[in-house]
């Protein structure tokens, strides 16, 4: 297993992360300083920071109710004025990463867990998972908009996005609200498609992955994924 893999799982920081950490030097193996690209299996000493890690991983799996105004990020990279992140959420002592991303001003479902396996299985563009969005922008949108919404936005430069299924659940002059569901998660997806258009987000929420729903969470909350859910979430 590749060294940043190992500590993913450990719950020490996502993949990027951990290639952050391997580079500064805090990680050995066997007594040596690890590399990127170093491998590790069972009978190997791992330690970062002096701290021997164990390769027996207990993964956990979380729900979080995600609000407006944190980080998706296990620590804040603006150090001068750390912003909060969304492991303030949870338990204390918990390692786990966040799956995926929602901006600071997004709120919405986030799954969290040291488990690399499912994380890579719900973000991997080529596994199409589904999540569903409420959405709400200034003004009307036209048809044509609505359309162009569907099949795919340039949203930058030779970056098109996929087909989505969007549903207008409300609109009047001053405003619109949707539903939309895409299959993939580039960075700030939806507020990119709607500023292609000339459109701007105010409001955005992600309520479900697959089936999985916020049901009885408020904003904030937190719980663990039941073992069905975790099963589904493998399954999806």
């Amino acid at each position: 297993m590749r060294i940043n893999k190992f500590l993913a799982e450990q719950g020490v920081a996502s993949r990027r992360g951990a290639d952050a950490i391997i580079a500064e030097g805090r990680v050995t193996v066997n007594g040596k300083v690890a590399v990127a690209g170093t491998d590790v299996g069972e009978s190997d000493t791992v330690l970062l920071d002096g701290k021997m890690l164990s390769h027996k991983v207990n993964y956990e799996y979380y729900l979080l109710n995600k609000p407006k105004g944190c980080v998706c990020t296990v620590h804040d990279e603006k150090t001068e004025r750390p912003r909060k992140t969304v492991m303030d959420f949870l338990p204390a002592g918990t390692h786990v990463v966040p799956v995926g991303r929602l901006d600071y001003n997004s709120e919405g479902l986030l799954i969290l867990t040291n488990d690399g396996a499912l994380a890579y299985r719900l973000t991997a563009p080529q596994n199409e998972i589904p999540k569903t969005y409420s959405v709400k922008v200034e003004g009307t949108l036209t048809q044509n908009q609505l359309n162009r919404l569907r099949s795919g936005v340039e949203i930058e430069q030779g970056v098109v996005t996929k087909k989505c299924r969007v549903t207008v659940v409300e609109t009047d002059k001053a405003y619109t609200k949707l539903q939309m569901v895409l299959t993939e998660g580039k960075n700030r997806e939806i507020r990119r498609m709607f500023g292609a258009l000339g459109k701007e987000v105010v409001f955005l929420k992600r309520t479900k992955v697959g089936d999985l729903t916020l049901a009885g969470l408020d904003r904030g909350q937190v719980r663990k994924l039941t073992p069905e859910e975790v099963f589904y979430l493998k399954n999806l």
